[in-house]
């Protein structure tokens, strides 16, 4: 039998059997103090799939960051089948800061697949893009939302591949998005090298919330049962996720405070009651009511809005009844 050969990042050699943490420079700040990208390798004894893990591309999305603290201390590991690669925080600079964006206000995720001159920004991708992505078969980016906004679990991808859906269906959140594809996206870039690739948001941003990581950690581990990586468990067979037929916005009818009478997960009908907008002195009072029957993946938590504001994240399905066994299982959760 041929000897596996070792995997190398950064300069360093990682043999078969070992794990190792490895920091890769990325700039120095004008503290003169160095920044680097912080990352795991478990190169298992044995032949199998190169997954790379990473979370915090925006510094403010903490949820990921503990979902791989959880992975990378998990004994399965000890048997793995390929490589794991885990980046708990991509974006260190606004993890630091707690921050969505790069110093000059650049998003990361969309300045792939970077480049050795322009801003940190562009460095920054293209280290991930050469040390990470060039060494990967395959990739999971974990996401929470920003702005006041929170997710429900859920897996966004390109289901015209047919590994990229047989992934996604494998991790098991509750609803499956068939997501077009960013501008200079990480997921673009790592699409674009033929790699399939998965992105998971859930949460908010800036908090831990535990259903969301817990529902990540299981979908990691199903992903990594499915390429073949650690053996197969029997289990009970999970509900079937919601593949999203598509998603649209529901916007604030006016400025105002938010009541809302509807919860992250559940089924509206159309020309439902989602929310009430309110004034201030409580003179003024608009419904907000739903413009198509969905499912609700993303709500605003902040009270406060303009006309305007996204305030709901609706999602629509085939039938309700695939929408109303998933919202039962998520709000008895």
């Amino acid at each position: 039998m041929l000897k596996r050969n070792s995997i190398k990042i950064g300069g360093r050699l990682v043999r078969p059997g070992e794990r190792a943490t490895l920091d890769l420079p990325i700039a120095k700040l004008y503290t003169h103090t160095e920044m680097n990208l912080p990352v795991h390798v478990v190169h298992g004894k044995k032949d199998g799939p190169v997954l790379f893990v990473s979370a915090a591309i925006h510094g403010d999305e903490i949820n990921g960051v503990e979902i791989v603290r959880r992975l990378l201390k998990l004994k399965l590991l000890k048997n793995l089948k390929g490589t794991l690669i885990a980046i708990p925080i991509v974006n260190v600079f606004g993890f630091i800061h707690r921050i969505r964006y790069l110093p000059d206000r650049r998003d990361l995720n969309r300045s792939f697949p970077g480049s050795h001159s322009g801003s940190l920004a562009s460095h920054l991708a293209r280290l991930f893009m050469d040390e990470i992505v060039a060494k990967c078969t395959h990739g999971i980016d974990l996401h929470s939302g920003s702005n006041h906004r929170t997710n429900l679990p859920q897996i966004r991808a390109t289901l015209d591949d047919p590994e990229v859906e047989r992934l996604a269906i494998a991790f098991g959140a509750p609803v499956i998005i068939n997501a077009r594809l960013r501008d200079n996206s990480l997921r673009e870039a790592v699409i674009e090298k033929g790699i399939p690739m998965l992105l998971f948001e859930g949460g908010e941003s800036l908090r831990f919330n535990e259903h969301p990581i817990t529902i990540g950690l299981k979908g990691i581990v199903s992903v990594m049962r499915e390429l073949g990586m650690i053996p197969q468990k029997k289990q009970k067979k999970n509900i079937q996720p919601v593949i999203a037929k598509g998603t649209n916005w529901v916007r604030a009818n006016k400025s105002g405070i938010v009541h809302s009478a509807v919860p992250l997960g559940s089924v509206v009908k159309k020309n439902q009651l989602m929310a009430y907008i309110i004034d201030p002195i409580g003179d003024i009072e608009e419904k907000l009511l739903a413009p198509f029957e969905g499912i609700v993946i993303g709500c605003l938590n902040l009270p406060l809005v303009h006309k305007g504001d996204a305030l709901f994240h609706l999602a629509t399905a085939e039938s309700r009844q695939d929408l109303e066994e998933i919202s039962d299982m998520i709000l008895t959760e």
